[in-house]
């Protein structure tokens, strides 16, 4: 028996440059961090040889080619696993369209679990850069790559997208007490909505060949750096200022991204002392973000009421083996 632990990702700024119809011709860059809500996946060897799953539904298959789970189809194939197996995933919270990188969190954990099962260590790197090629290369998503990265390294940090293809993650670095004050002063709400990222990431891409998408990501790719220099500075002073400046130029670059209803929601937790927020996510549904003195939360956890308010702290660990009972 094998078990992989997850996080869930929740970006600040800059998403969108990781789609190749921006970094393939610039810089892109976002900055995120892991959060304590995962994604679990435990595998075992099955008596038989088939293949058995368990997610949102149950597959009883013979052989790999038949999993209509494309993830975990794509992932048996990439490790060459034939069957005599069975997989099985749990989460913390809401794991389609949620915001935080749901599929992408499943598919590093997927990968992670099946490295191990097979007896095999995979750097975190690994882990990222084939959860892309799964994601994007066999299965065809027109997402990018920050969920993958996010999800296998952990932590609070700046991820850059490069022409090459290649993805660099740097570390932020900044004082404990600063990471305390920035969870403390992070609000986020459940909008009970769900949508497909896949769809609203396609229409993104296909704005991003315009001049003047080009030149609003370009503005979100210089934040994600500002914002970096901002934490390593330890300062919070202009934080909230950066995520509101995001969430507007993000919103004028496709529609779809937002509505009227939540941009009600998010006029209300501003008036209410939030000094920027956002849609985690492509937009559209999924989790809420505000960035608030603690200070102000009961008054913006009262007025949004009809949202469900969900605690976390940020993650540092990253994708990891949790039980590790190899079979003979």
């Amino acid at each position: 028996m094998i078990v992989s632990k997850t996080p869930l990702r929740m970006s600040y700024v800059g998403g969108g440059s990781d789609l190749p119809a921006f970094y393939r011709e610039e810089l892109g860059a976002v900055l995120s961090t892991s959060i304590d809500k995962y994604m679990y996946i435990s595998v075992n060897r099955k008596f038989d040889n088939r293949i058995r799953l368990n997610y949102s539904r149950t597959e009883e298959v013979d052989v790999p080619s038949q999993i209509e789970h494309p993830l975990v189809r794509e992932a048996l194939g990439l490790l060459e696993i034939k069957g005599g197996i069975e997989i099985a995933s749990t989460a913390d919270i809401p794991s389609k369209g949620s915001g935080l990188g749901s599929s992408s969190t499943y598919t590093v954990g997927l990968l992670n679990a099946l490295y191990a099962y097979k007896n095999s260590f995979v750097s975190k790197e690994t882990l990222a850069r084939q959860a892309c090629e799964i994601e994007i290369v066999r299965c065809g998503e027109p997402i990018g790559k920050q969920d993958q990265y996010a999800a296998a390294y952990g932590g609070l940090n700046l991820i850059r997208f490069h022409s090459d293809e290649s993805v660099s993650v740097d570390p932020v670095i900044c004082k404990p007490s600063l990471l305390r004050t920035l969870e403390e002063s992070t609000l986020i709400f459940y909008t009970g909505r769900t949508r497909s990222a896949s769809v609203i990431l396609a229409e993104q891409s296909k704005a991003l060949v315009g001049r003047d998408q080009k030149i609003l990501m370009r503005r979100m790719v210089q934040l994600a750096f500002d914002m970096k220099a901002e934490l390593e500075s330890d300062s919070l002073d202009e934080f909230g200022a950066m995520l509101d400046e995001n969430w507007r130029l993000k919103a004028q670059i496709v529609s779809g991204i937002t509505d009227p209803q939540i941009n009600a929601w998010y006029r209300t937790g501003m008036a209410h002392g939030a000094q920027g927020g956002k849609l985690l996510g492509a937009g559209n549904g999924g989790f809420m973000m505000f960035f608030a003195p603690p200070s102000t939360h009961a008054s913006i956890i009262q007025v949004l009421g009809e949202l469900r308010s969900v605690k976390f702290r940020f993650d540092r660990g990253g994708a990891q083996i949790v039980y590790y009972q190899p079979v003979e």
